[in-house]
């Protein structure tokens, strides 16, 4: 080992920077998965697009992200984590500009693939790095901090872009990114310490090509079903088979291919990463559900305007961040599993509010539910990553993290889907119930059909529609409400951290 390695390994970490740094890198990616929702229909007409060609301007970014997430384990240890972290904040930051400049569907969708690729690796290389930079008594914290950029900025993302399209116009949404993106860069080049990469292993290209068609295949499946009427599609179905055949082959791969496949199978012989994992699917797939599901309640049955929807929904975030600081501060100090268990009934308690949900709502009963399903979700978010990596050897962390962070996302895909397809299902067979009672033979409405006005009947229609979307809406919650209490028996198989448990390395300020 040369003087300026050991000079770089014995060098004071400046964990103030770095986690400033990298957090910003995060925020900023994390941000941009809903920060263009609220900008879509100005883009729409700015780009010429149609309704369905504008929502590949979401499902792009998804879709590139998704596939690119697994790479970051092996980039990581081939190439390092401060080189892999500079050359994706750089791309992102040119991608965003990129988005920003485009005039035309193709551009945007293609920047925004980009912006994909390169922004997949940002949340699991910080979630490393900070595990990293840590000593064991101090993960809780550095877990809370972490967790507050992956789950508020989702949350924010809407009313943020929100304010940027009326103050400014839709490119901002995209352009706030460059400032951003330029200090994490100097940041992470500036105060992240270099380490020679772990190992030189070959790359897997089999194993990363079936993984990534099951992913694309699948991402397809779910923002293609809702429009082709799922399976009575033929495109539909080869998507499913796709998927189907290539994560069999993905997984026949993996098992017989010896040490070096693409993905580290090691990590679900670890009990609590394997439940982690699980865990972390089902809160992705709640709270993106719940946040696809508020903004078109809101404005289409409620006639909420965008901005304050915006404000309504943002105070969940709030939440969010007053638990994480909490659990940061006692885990330390409790039992992890407690503070599971109470996130998980709070959060379940969030959804059963909302469930009580009726067509007239005030502002204060939309925010006290979110604030509560924060506070919930924010519990649980600390207590399950710190637990998620208590006995994961470090060797493995960086394909960990990617993992965990590769089943949140597909977990808030599939959630969108489902409450998406359940609501549309949903009210059309409430409005058909509803609709039943519409007879020459109800005295509620014989003076309506007698006098056989058109508006009459059509005001009629309306509010029979409306009705049936709330119930829908409100089966969705109830839906939800169901999933997240059945989940709550499986903490037992999760082991609370030990002093077996495998420490992290100090010196190693980063894993590379």
């Amino acid at each position: 080992m040369t003087a300026a390695a050991q000079s770089s390994e014995t060098a004071p970490l400046n964990r103030g920077m770095i986690t400033l740094s990298i957090m910003l890198a995060t925020l900023m990616q994390t941000l941009d998965s809903t920060i263009a929702n609220v900008a879509l229909p100005h883009m729409q007409g700015s780009l010429a697009a149609s309704q369905d060609e504008i929502t590949w301007v979401l499902t792009s970014y998804i879709v590139a992200a998704a596939i690119a997430t697994p790479l970051t384990g092996w980039l990581a240890d081939r190439f390092g984590v401060k080189k892999l972290l500079g050359f994706a904040i750089a791309g992102f930051t040119v991608a965003s500009a990129l988005c920003g400049l485009s005039d035309t569907l193709g551009a945007i969708v293609g920047s925004r693939l980009l912006q994909g690729v390169f922004g997949a690796s940002l949340v699991p290389l910080s979630q490393s790095i900070l595990l990293d930079i840590n000593p064991r008594e101090r993960q809780g914290q550095a877990m809370a901090v972490w967790g507050m950029g992956v789950m508020v900025g989702p949350v924010l993302g809407p009313t943020l872009g929100g304010w940027l399209t009326d103050s400014y116009n839709w490119r901002w949404v995209f352009f706030i990114n460059v400032p951003v993106g330029v200090f994490a860069f100097f940041g992470v080049s500036t105060f992240l310490p270099s380490r020679d990469s772990a190992r030189r292993t070959r790359f897997d290209m089999f194993g990363f090509a079936t993984l990534a068609l099951t992913i694309g295949a699948l991402q397809a499946m779910l923002d293609r079903g809702e429009q082709l009427d799922w399976f009575g599609s033929l495109e539909i179905r080869i998507y499913a088979l796709v998927s189907a055949i290539s994560f069999l082959f993905f997984i026949v791969h993996t098992a017989t291919s010896g040490p070096h496949t693409f993905f580290r199978y090691q990590l679900l012989k670890d009990p609590n990463f394997a439940t982690g994992t699980f865990f972390i699917f089902v809160i992705g797939a709640v709270l993106y559900a719940t946040r696809a599901l508020l903004p078109p309640m809101l404005q289409n049955l409620m006639g909420y305007p965008v901005a304050l929807t915006g404000l309504v929904t943002a105070p969940s975030g709030a939440g969010t961040m007053v638990a994480m600081l909490i659990a940061g501060r006692i885990l330390r100090h409790v039992d992890a599993r407690a503070l599971l268990l109470a996130g998980f009934i709070i959060a379940a308690w969030s959804l059963w509010l909302m469930m009580q949900y009726t067509i007239v709502l005030a502002p204060s009963d939309i925010i006290w539910p979110g604030v509560v399903q924060g506070f919930g979700l924010g519990l649980v978010f600390v207590p399950l990553s710190a637990l998620t990596f208590s006995t994961l050897t470090p060797e493995l962390r960086a394909d960990g993290t990617a993992t965990y962070s590769l089943m949140r996302n597909i977990g808030s895909s599939i959630g969108i889907s489902i409450v998406q397809t359940f609501v549309t299902r949903g009210t059309q067979v409430a409005h058909s119930d509803l609709a039943a009672h519409i007879t020459p033979f109800n005295p509620a409405v014989q003076p309506m059909l007698a006098a056989g006005s058109r508006y009459d009947l059509a005001l009629l229609n309306r509010t029979i529609t409306q009705q049936a979307e709330m119930i829908a809406y409100l089966n969705d919650f109830k839906m939800m409400f169901v999933a997240t209490l059945l989940v709550i028996p499986l903490l037992v198989l999760i082991r609370p951290k030990s002093g077996s448990a495998p420490a992290v390395d100090t010196s190693h300020a980063a894993m590379d």
